[in-house]
């Protein structure tokens, strides 16, 4: 027989261990209720999904807007015609490799019809997570790599030694483009081009923005003392090495050729006779002339030129233009007296030898 004392204290007992029995359900009631898996939407068809990517994106499309700025200048942003890998962690069947089209679009597995172009790899992510968590999976991770960049290059033509399109990431100087075409020609100019966005498949403007064309001195440029020439270049754009204009000396001259006017420096007709050495024994140095081509029309004029003055400080020393022509004749009578003088000497010299 259980004693009072006795039923009181496995009573107290019951009602502490019932107690801590609630204590412990209470506990784990919420975890138990997160588990429970809730109401989900049931899956939408890929034609419905394709037709609705535009609208379920919009929130999407507004926070990565915002997150713009965190981007880095430099990060690759996906254009079209570049080869895509993407990978679904959670779903292997769903890994694939695509190309993105000349509309700047993706087309993925249930996803359908997705927008790639203008965003970063990462930014890609962000958008196809989100996709597949509306539709199929519950915590997607999304992985994509570029595979092949065929959308951001960067022309370089002219007096470049390698000229061609180069693939580039992000921005470049002007100086890392002339190199990788593996530097200046001798006849470059003293000016270089950057054309922006001038290669694009569409007129819109590069990721740099600001001018069309933009000019830079080559003198400036190398001189490495202002890191403002040294201007940055972005896919799309193009630059062009304009070519030195070079100037001609033909005749009656110790040698004659076609001179390089460096550094769009403008020369004259004086100094382009002393490139060619002087004038000769028998030049007719009041006789000769400049022959200018009109690069619009092709018409060929000629300016007289005294050279006899122009060094007595008579006539001012003209300046040419590119592909100018300095013609020298030589002189009827001086090359005749000369070539009298010659047989003379010969002459002279027979008799000497005879005797």
């Amino acid at each position: 027989m259980i004693e009072p004392y006795e039923k009181y204290r496995i009573r107290g007992w019951a009602v502490r261990f019932l107690a801590a029995c609630i204590s412990v359900g209470a506990a784990f009631l919420p975890v138990c209720a997160q588990s429970q898996p809730g109401p989900q939407n049931p899956p939408m068809a890929p034609a419905q999904t394709t037709q609705n990517n535009t609208q379920r994106l919009e929130p999407l499309k507004v926070r990565l807007g915002a997150q713009t700025g965190a981007v880095q200048i430099n990060e690759y942003r996906i254009g079209p015609e570049d080869l895509l890998d993407i990978s679904v962690f959670e779903a292997p069947e769903l890994n694939c490799s695509v190309r993105v089209s000349a509309g700047g679009e993706i087309s993925m597995p249930l996803l359908g019809v997705v927008k790639a172009v203008d965003l970063t790899p990462r930014e890609l992510e962000t958008v196809l997570n989100e996709l597949l968590r509306r539709s199929y999976m519950k915590d997607p991770h999304v992985g994509v790599i570029v595979r092949e960049m065929q959308s951001h290059t960067v022309s370089v033509v002219g007096a470049v030694k390698n000229p061609g399109v180069f693939q580039v990431r992000g921005s470049k100087s002007l100086l890392e483009m002339i190199s990788l075409a593996g530097g200046l020609e001798d006849d470059a100019g003293g000016v270089l081009e950057v054309l922006r966005g001038a290669g694009l498949p569409t007129k819109t403007a590069s990721a740099s923005g600001g001018e069309a064309t933009v000019e830079v001195n080559l003198k400036d440029l190398l001189n490495f003392k202002d890191p403002r020439f040294n201007v940055s270049v972005y896919p799309g754009d193009i630059v062009k090495v304009n070519r030195a204009g070079i100037v001609y000396v033909v005749g009656a001259v110790r040698k004659p050729g076609g001179f390089v006017v460096r550094n769009n420096e403008s020369i004259s007709a004086l100094q382009a006779l002393a490139l060619a050495e002087g004038l000769t024994l028998t030049s007719s140095k009041g006789n000769a002339r400049i022959i200018r081509t009109n690069p619009s029309t092709g018409e060929q004029t000629e300016i007289p030129l005294d050279f006899g003055k122009i060094m007595a400080s008579k006539v001012p020393d003209p300046l040419l233009h590119p592909k100018d022509i300095i013609y020298v004749p030589s002189s009827a009578a001086k090359s005749a007296l000369y070539r009298t003088a010659d047989i003379a000497t010969s002459a002279a010299s027979g008799l000497i030898i005879y005797h």
